[in-house]
């Protein structure tokens, strides 16, 4: 799916992304942080982002309701709400909601950018952004055997279920779930290894073939410099 506002090239868009994260993670004013955060959402809005996407952001708003929870009980200062010995601070709440601005930010700016990229094609680009082979190799097998890693696990899960197993906070319990997790160990393991027997059967030398990507356009550029230049205009507007 093409999304207008953003670099085609993955190449790109991975650098894009990863200055905008930086840039995000540097700002100090809750104002400009609520601004980055509102201007992000206009991008993943403007760039057509899937609503399964923006259900993905429920996740980790939980973190941040935990974090509005706590955080302004541990932050000295101006006294803003008691509850027994416990006295929350409005620098605490402030700096609760600049961490969720931050947050939420940076996990949307990698959700619209990358949110719905093939794992495939983010390797390729991975290696000809020069990242190092065994970190490409690496990330691309533990996406593409994750789902199946995954369904194993339900599967053991479905069999102990069959067999009248119910959770509970006992002993049979965690040793049943310690069993089921090292029985998946043991799986992954000898799966893992017929996959490595038959990558060399196949001629496998410890390199992924990689087509060279062709150069970045105009517009990729233009979309490239955009989005950078807006992400390093609002760290210096937080430094004023």
């Amino acid at each position: 799916m093409r999304r207008p506002l953003l670099p085609q090239d993955l190449r790109l868009r991975l650098v894009a992304a990863f200055i905008a994260v930086a840039a995000l993670s540097q700002l100090h004013d809750l104002a400009t942080a609520a601004i980055a955060l509102a201007g992000v959402c206009l991008i993943a809005l403007g760039s057509g982002i899937e609503r399964t996407l923006w259900r993905r952001l429920l996740h980790v708003e939980s973190f941040v309701l935990l974090l509005f929870l706590t955080l302004p009980f541990t932050v000295s200062g101006t006294p803003l709400l008691t509850l027994g010995p416990l006295t929350a601070s409005s620098e605490g709440v402030a700096r609760a909601a600049l961490i969720a601005c931050k947050v939420s930010a940076s996990v949307l700016v990698l959700m619209t950018f990358l949110g719905n990229v093939d794992p495939t094609r983010l390797g390729a680009a991975l290696h000809a952004l020069r990242v190092p082979e065994a970190i490409v190799r690496l990330f691309v097998l533990t996406v593409r055997y994750l789902s199946l890693i995954r369904g194993e696990a339900r599967r053991l899960h479905e069999a102990m279920r069959a067999r009248a197993f119910r959770a509970g906070s006992n002993r049979h319990t965690w040793r049943s779930y310690g069993y089921l997790i090292g029985m998946l160990l043991v799986r992954a393991l000898e799966r893992a290894q017929r996959v490595e027997e038959a990558m060399r059967c196949r001629g496998y030398n410890g390199r992924f073939p990689h087509a060279a990507l062709p150069a970045p356009g105009t517009r990729d550029w233009a979309a490239f410099a955009g989005l950078s230049g807006l992400a390093v205009a609002t760290l210096l507007v937080d430094r004023l």
